[in-house]
């Protein structure tokens, strides 16, 4: 009887929807199997057709290569690897796969960086406070007081986008306590704790008073702030037709997302900073050439654009990431290195589980200060 051979192409498959029901925190998918699905595309276009079995560590190393060459930075290319090699212990678990595959494969060692033609990221570099305060006036009231808040707690992006009145207890020490529904290191059964001094207190008040499972920050209220400000400054009334597009609209999502969060702080720094419109809108700048051009000089012209484009907002637009370490290079020059660890939720193994209420402590007493 003859046995199925199971190919490259099969095993991703499969593991991708074994992953699609494994990577889930309270039910809902996170975004560790897009990270898988990135990964395994150079591997089924490296080698898809081939058998499972026959996936030695030089075919892992060709298939690293090939990440190199597409421009990923060094670090994610380690990721990627590390991600495939647990794809074929998986496959050594469930699909009866020699173990001697997975094994070898962990031969293969993560690129140094030293010793690699591959990219090395950018680091995140704290943003200057007075380039987040030339941007603010450019920005909707609600991501400017998402801003705001972010600067003051120190808080992930993800923590300011998905925060609730119910997730808010107001202490008698002044002090409020944020316990995000989720966060980044709940599987790990670590608490966390945002501390709310009185500053931020004052930019949150406003948002509290709404139904108490209901986001704070609402994309919705903010394009509602928008419509205003365009109505105000519209020279001559809406058509009837204007108006009936305005009111259907698009449906407006429930909360802001890491993305849209960081798009509508970007928007706010093209307007700020003066980037010019041929490159703030490509696709209309495009449209505007000569109807003579012939395809292959639009397509230049539009690569050439894009890139443009890119160079100008990594020259002058800043993230919410980078609010955060504008908030932990503060901390740690004020009150130490453990004080920042603590009040921004970065997990260290050398801190033990004797000192958390403590160091929750000190963190409370930072924020009443500072927060």
């Amino acid at each position: 009887m003859s046995r199925v051979v199971l190919t490259i192409d099969d095993l991703c498959l499969l593991y991708l929807s074994h992953c699609d029901g494994y990577y889930r925190k309270n039910g809902e998918p996170t975004g560790e199997t897009e990270n898988i699905r990135r990964a395994l595309r150079y591997v089924v276009a490296h080698c898809g057709q081939r058998r499972a079995r026959d996936f030695t560590p030089a075919t892992l190393i060709r298939v690293r290569q090939s990440m190199i060459e597409a421009g990923l930075v060094r670090k994610a290319i380690n990721i990627h690897v590390m991600r495939i090699r647990r794809m074929f212990r998986w496959a050594v678990a469930t699909h009866g796969l020699p173990e001697t595959v997975w094994r070898s494969l962990t031969a293969v060692m993560g690129l140094s960086e030293v010793r690699s033609e591959a990219k090395e990221s950018t680091p995140v570099l704290p943003v200057d406070e007075g380039t987040v305060n030339d941007t603010l006036p450019h920005l909707s009231r609600v991501v400017g007081d998402m801003v705001r808040l972010q600067l003051l707690t120190g808080a992930r992006p993800g923590e300011i986008c998905s925060l609730r009145s119910c997730d808010i207890t107001r202490g008698t020490n002044g002090v409020w306590t944020y316990r995000p529904e989720k966060h980044k290191t709940e599987h790990h059964g670590r608490a966390r704790r945002i501390y709310i001094g009185p500053a931020g207190q004052a930019v949150l008040s406003a948002y509290l008073e709404r139904d108490p499972v209901a986001f704070c920050f609402s994309p919705a209220e903010s394009q509602a702030d928008k419509n205003a400000t365009r109505k105000q400054k519209r020279q001559t009334p809406m058509t009837p037709s204007q108006a009936a597009r305005k009111a259907k609209g698009r449906p407006m999502r429930l909360r802001f997302t890491k993305d849209t969060y960081n798009r509508a702080i970007q928007r706010g720094c093209e307007a700020a900073f003066g980037m010019p419109m041929e490159l703030r809108n490509i696709k209309a700048t495009v449209q505007r050439l000569p109807v003579t051009m012939n395809a292959a000089k639009r397509d230049a012209e539009k690569a050439r654009l894009s890139a443009a484009a890119a160079a100008w907002r990594a020259e002058h637009c800043w993230s919410p990431n980078q609010l955060r370490h504008s908030r932990a290079t503060m901390i740690r020059e004020r009150y130490g290195i453990e004080a920042a660890q603590t009040v921004l939720g970065h997990a260290d193994p050398r801190v033990t589980e004797i000192y958390a209420e403590r160091d929750f402590a000190m963190a409370a007493r930072i924020m009443q200060e500072i927060g």
